[in-house]
């Protein structure tokens, strides 16, 4: 998925909310402005809200809007950085899913 230039997706909270339609995905006027300013000022949003409430499909159309993969990390009480954080080696987790499945 190439990315795409924030400047130019990113003109107006107006603008980020006519993307995110374009999406399927309808952001009020504080969502949109929240998601403008983060992607302008290149700092990370943080979603909160109860099970339901369409955070992880806000992340999907924000992915989309700037042409990037979406990475979800399910949060629980406890989760720390050493659980969120850590290196991805996609070809040691195939293994070790095959080596388990062999067992």
């Amino acid at each position: 998925m190439p990315e795409v230039n924030t400047e130019t997706v990113a003109t107006s909270p107006e603008a980020v909310a006519q993307h995110l339609a374009a999406s399927r995905y309808l952001a009020d006027e504080s969502l949109a402005t929240a998601i403008f300013l983060a992607i302008r000022l290149g700092k990370p949003l943080l979603l909160e809200g109860a099970p339901g409430v369409g955070k992880t499909e806000a992340a999907k159309a924000i992915a989309a809007l700037l042409g990037r993969d979406l990475v979800r990390l399910q949060c629980y009480e406890g989760i720390d950085a050493a659980h969120a954080l850590y290196e991805w080696n996609y070809q040691r987790q195939l293994l070790a899913i095959r080596h388990a499945g062999e067992h």
